[in-house]
């Protein structure tokens, strides 16, 4: 893929620091970490979000980071986890490669999670999406 430097990472053609990797993904040391250990998990093939993400793919990218996790702990780097994955402009994307950021956490670290919640909708419009949702899967297949 042109001007993704995942791709190029991939390919020997950028430098990276691996943690692991196998036939579907590998991960490396995110170069700008919210703190020690924070590593990014990807898929070999290129794709660019959710979309067109390989489910197998998809499940290696969270087995693995699921390890990496587990890592992150025994190592005294993480007294807690957040698995981050941005898809689209809007969610924060901004390599265009599917990615997913194994964050360690430690208390009074740098990284906050902020949301400023609406009023809860009512579980009428609750149902009403939920069935919408269903209707989406049953149509596509998922």
């Amino acid at each position: 893929m042109d001007d993704c430097i995942f791709c190029d990472i991939l390919a020997g053609q950028a430098e990276a620091s691996f943690v692991a990797g196998d036939e579907r993904v590998v991960a490396f040391a995110d170069i700008l970490p919210i703190g020690e250990g924070h590593t990014l998990v990807i898929p070999r093939r290129h794709a660019i979000g959710l979309h067109d993400l390989d489910p197998e793919d998809g499940a290696a990218m969270f087995r693995l980071g699921q390890r990496i996790a587990a890592a992150q702990r025994r190592l005294g780097l993480a007294e807690g986890v957040n698995l981050f994955l941005a898809d689209g402009v809007v969610a924060g994307q901004e390599v265009f490669h599917a990615h997913l950021h194994v964050l360690p956490r430690q208390d009074g670290d740098a990284l906050t999670l902020s949301v400023d919640y609406a009023p809860a909708p009512s579980r009428d419009a609750l149902d009403t999406t939920a069935a919408r949702l269903r209707d989406a899967l049953e149509h596509t297949g998922g």
